[in-house]
């Protein structure tokens, strides 16, 4: 599930099929500068894989149930394991622009939850959280980084409804909560995937940076500028790690 500026790996799939998501039967089209809108089948890697060049948010209107639909047909399709990436703003006083972030967990700021109503008989009512961020893939991406002397971070990740960016005393708060990044992605469809079974890898790319005492504007054009910088080497775990789970 591939996020802001980050299809690059996209480009690397072989024996494509390719199906814009305005084809899609009951599939959301994405309207957010950055994401493409296409869903791919084909190889990376020797690896059977599909994947979301683009994803629907939560801002851009759509219920929770939209927004993670293609989790539910990637589970029906018989996926098993989930590689998200995400764009987002930097809150811990070690991170820098461009950090790679792997997240080692979340805290859910959404006004919706993604399991409200009727329960999908994929997974129990009341599902544990525990692990929602598989821990042996989180090693072997480190493993991987170390391996190729890529900088990564870890952190929590904190998934908001946006479209605003965030106020300083918001970035101030949700640092002091435990987050470490904040996004307006993610959360939801991790959930459902970890409601499904499937075991989820997430990597943040850290694009800007906010809550320290000198203010600091962002714009969405300045975004996709640091996640489109980060791309070569985020491609490059995913590619690596993609072909090890195979």
């Amino acid at each position: 599930m591939l996020g802001t500026g980050l299809g690059q790996l996209a480009s690397e799939i072989t024996d494509k099929h390719e199906f814009p998501y305005a084809e899609i039967p009951n599939f959301p089209v994405s309207t957010v500068e950055g994401h493409s809108g296409k869903l791919i089948f084909g190889k990376l890697g020797g690896v059977d894989i599909m994947a979301m060049q683009g994803r629907f948010h939560f801002y851009e209107g759509y219920s929770m149930k939209e927004v993670t639909f293609p989790v539910r047909v990637m589970y029906e399709l018989g996926i098993q394991t989930l590689f998200v990436s995400n764009a987002a703003g930097g809150m811990n006083p070690s991170f820098q622009i461009g950090d790679l972030m792997i997240i080692t967990d979340h805290i859910n700021f959404f006004p919706e939850h993604p399991l409200r109503g009727k329960n999908f008989p994929t997974g129990p009512r009341f599902p544990d959280m525990h692990e929602t961020y598989d821990l042996q893939l989180v090693a072997q991406a480190d493993k991987i980084a170390e391996e190729k002397g890529i900088r990564v971070v870890h952190g929590v990740y904190v998934g908001v409804q946006g479209p605003t960016f965030e106020t300083p005393a918001e970035y101030k708060m949700y640092h002091l909560l435990g987050g470490d990044a904040v996004g307006m992605s993610t959360v939801p469809e991790v959930i459902v995937a970890h409601h499904c079974g499937i075991k989820t890898f997430g990597i943040s790319v850290i694009t800007d940076l906010g809550g320290f005492d000198d203010p600091v504007e962002v714009s969405h054009e300045e975004v996709q500028e640091a996640a489109n910088k980060a791309q070569p080497l985020m491609t490059e775990i995913m590619r690596e790690m993609i072909k090890r789970a195979g």
